[in-house]
């Protein structure tokens, strides 16, 4: 009765919540079950938890959440009811870790699907999707070409043409973070002056309203994550942003290319960021909870994951989405994603340092 009482209080504090389960399913005696903290929206996780459920028989219990998930994962502590965290980035889930609150994953649950780049070396947590943070770039004003790298973004030629969202935000600090692992701390400094210098506006809204923005003129080129370009593509309930996405090329940043070195940062490929699961320390469903995971980094709900968000699956092997496929291949930055999240205060730090939002 502790854990239904911490979930039901867990329900009601989060930010947005939906339940994959009715509470009163959770009061069934000895019915197998697994609960779930999800910053996944339930259009995505659903019909994957759907699948899991009818494959084994297992009841899954969810609290979605927009944020909050981690700060209530530290208060419940060990009385948490949470068996397993979806995160919708890498820096909740190692903030999870670093807060002393999850588990390692046996190797045998995940090793067969997810490559060890996207998988903590001590196990405590998987990767699950991955995008690609790229450039959206004017097709009317902006020749094929023209952009090709992170670092055109910072040059005089784009000088007023630049649209982002805060610098703040979670996507853009882990991108500085990866330029201050590729680059080194003063050279990723001066990029983000040079980014700030050639901004059309100051940084506001999400990756879409950067898509709109190029749309309606206001700036040419903009930074955003690569699904939001099949969402709007697609977006039957919103058919403006079929235009706005029409309005646009996509560039994966930093592809190689014929005369630079090897080894050059410009070809180090486009930054990506993943979604990922955590076992909670506190888990009271540790077989269920294990299940789950093997089950969402297995090919049936990665193959899910790609028709749902537009998202890539991280198991080798697994088809894309042909809308995605349509994008073309790229090469993904192959840094190590705890070396990019070690760099992550540094870059709030430094946004902070140039005032980047004013």
């Amino acid at each position: 009765m502790i854990a239904l009482r911490s979930l039901r209080r867990a329900l009601a504090g989060c930010a947005f919540i939906a339940s994959a389960s009715t509470l009163q399913g959770l009061a069934l005696a000895n019915e197998p079950i697994v609960n779930l903290y999800s910053y996944r929206q339930p259009f995505l996780m659903q019909p994957l938890l759907d699948a899991f459920s009818a494959q084994t028989g297992i009841k899954v219990n969810v609290a979605y959440a927009k944020k909050g998930l981690v700060q209530r994962l530290k208060a419940e502590g060990v009385n948490s009811p949470a068996d397993v965290v979806l995160s919708a980035d890498i820096t909740r889930a190692q903030e999870i870790k670093d807060a002393g609150l999850a588990r390692a994953i046996p190797e045998n649950v995940i090793t067969a699907n997810i490559p060890a780049a996207y998988r903590d070396p001590e196990g405590y947590w998987v990767g699950l999707t991955s995008r690609a943070r790229v450039i959206y770039a004017s097709k009317t004003r902006v020749k094929p070409g023209e952009i090709r790298t992170y670092e055109d973004l910072a040059t005089a030629r784009f000088k007023g043409r630049v649209c982002t969202r805060s610098g703040k935000h979670e996507y853009n600090v882990s991108l500085l973070a990866s330029i201050i692992s590729a680059v080194g701390e003063e050279k990723a400094l001066r990029w983000l002056k040079g980014l700030k210098a050639n901004l059309a506006r100051r940084p506001q809204g999400n990756d879409r309203a950067q898509v709109r923005a190029i749309k309606e003129g206001e700036c040419d080129v903009a930074i955003g994550n690569s699904y939001y370009f099949g969402k709007m593509a697609t977006n039957e309930k919103h058919p403006e942003q079929k235009q706005w996405a029409e309005a646009v090329h996509i560039v994966f940043p930093n592809q190689p290319q014929a005369g630079t070195p090897e080894n050059s940062p410009l070809g180090r490929g486009a930054h990506i960021n993943i979604s990922a699961a955590i076992l909670t320390k506190s888990s009271k469903n540790r077989e269920n909870a294990l299940r789950l995971i093997s089950f969402l980094s297995d090919s049936q709900a990665q193959r899910i994951y790609a028709a749902q968000n537009f998202e890539y699956p991280l198991k080798p092997g697994v088809a894309l989405d042909p809308l995605v496929a349509s994008w073309g291949r790229f090469k993904a930055d192959t840094a190590n994603l705890t070396n990019i999240v070690r760099y992550r205060d540094r870059a709030t730090r430094m946004m902070d340092l140039v005032d980047f939002d004013h």
